[in-house]
């Protein structure tokens, strides 16, 4: 029986691309795969789909063929069982090769992870609000956060209590079994996970009535929690063995606790320093005086020396935020921010232009607001 075209085979053209070539084998071969087409005949279909790709996708091969067909002046050319040449392709690497075991291994194998070996459980992650004075100076509380731990009931095995988990009857215990397939290199028998027991070797007959067989429940746990003064947005701490339990007897994961600090409406923060806005009248910069400036740590006297401008800024040293690693506190930065009255009478114009000593100088409704702020801030709000 003459042997049809190649290109017929696979359903392209002479003109098709590589890339069509390969999606139309992979689409023909597991139609007629025998493992998957009990129908008479897929065996040689599947064989015919198999020497069809093996010489196009080569493209030495296919060259020859497009020029002699199915006649090889070199003898041999497209021979072999089930049409594969067995040979390596012209550029070094078995024909087809990867495109095989793709198609009928799921991509090839590796060392199989032994599934009653101890492993570690998850580890958590958990977001915490502080308010910006808990972030500078710590805070102790307690959190309750929803995680994964051993079945109380049946201590981690899945069984009922006063049973046991039995032997896999599928797999003999083993966790694995053969299953044979037949390939283009010929009948071959392949290790998978047993997909009764999932590689354990058993099996439970009668499962726990409280996690229903899967060794393990989900609680919430309350933990309480100390966090160190100095913390920044952002940052987390790593609380060890406080994740999920582990499995097999394996250690819990641990917890990571990620902090969000809340803005404070006066003070900003920069790393361990802390900047801060204060305002000064027109008198008092051009003059000269002492103001309590507040800080997280306190009030403390600022001198303001005479002819400040506006936007000058001056630091308070160790008035900042402690260091998260190491001793030491950053500073406070503040600066000034002159408030130039909008409305003055005669008598103040001319004190002014005088620079007689008057005291006092209207603020107007603008800028109360920084006055109200530091209030607040010395009252600790």
């Amino acid at each position: 029986m003459a042997k049809r075209d190649y290109y017929d085979v696979l359903g392209v053209s002479k003109s098709a691309t590589a890339d069509e070539i390969k999606k139309a084998y992979r689409k023909l071969s597991k139609k007629y795969h025998p493992d998957i087409n009990k129908e008479e005949g897929a065996d040689e279909k599947f064989k015919e789909i198999s020497e069809a790709y093996e010489v196009l996708s080569d493209e030495n091969k296919r060259a020859q063929y497009d020029q002699y067909g199915h006649v090889d002046p070199n003898q041999g050319f497209g021979g072999g069982a089930g049409g594969f040449g067995g040979g390596f392709s012209s550029a070094g690497g078995f024909s087809g090769f990867e495109d095989i075991f793709d198609t009928f291994f799921g991509g090839g194998g590796g060392r199989q992870r032994d599934p009653n070996a101890p492993r570690q459980g998850n580890d958590l992650q958990y977001t915490m609000q502080l308010k910006f004075k808990e972030a500078v100076f710590g805070t102790e509380t307690e959190i309750e956060i929803p995680r994964e731990e051993n079945c109380e009931t049946c201590h981690g095995s899945g069984a009922k209590p006063g049973t046991h988990p039995e032997k896999c009857s599928h797999c003999d215990g083993k966790g694995s079994i053969n299953v044979e397939q037949n390939t283009p290199f010929g009948r071959v028998v392949n290790k998978q996970t047993c997909p009764y027991c999932h590689g354990t070797g058993k099996e439970i007959k009668e499962k726990c009535p409280t996690c229903h067989g899967s060794g393990r429940v989900t609680k919430k746990k309350k933990i309480k929690l100390k966090v160190p003064a100095g913390v920044n947005d952002g940052q987390q701490m790593r609380v060890a063995g406080e994740g999920e339990a582990g499995i097999n007897g394996g250690p819990n994961g641990d917890l990571f606790v990620v902090f969000v600090i809340a803005p404070d409406d006066f003070y900003e923060r920069e790393g361990d320093d802390i900047f801060v806005e204060v305002p000064l009248t027109f008198v008092q910069a051009a003059l000269g005086d002492e103001i309590d400036v507040p800080t997280v740590h306190g009030k403390v006297r600022l001198k303001i020396p005479a002819g400040t401008q506006t936007g000058t800024t001056f630091r308070l040293r160790g008035k900042g935020v402690p260091h998260l690693r190491g001793s030491g506190t950053g500073d406070q930065h503040v600066a000034v921010k002159i408030i130039v009255p909008k409305k003055l009478d005669d008598k103040q114009k001319e004190i002014l232009r005088e620079f007689a000593g008057a005291t006092g100088s209207k603020v107007d409704e603008q800028n109360a607001g920084f006055f109200d702020k530091m209030k607040k801030a010395f009252k600790g709000e």
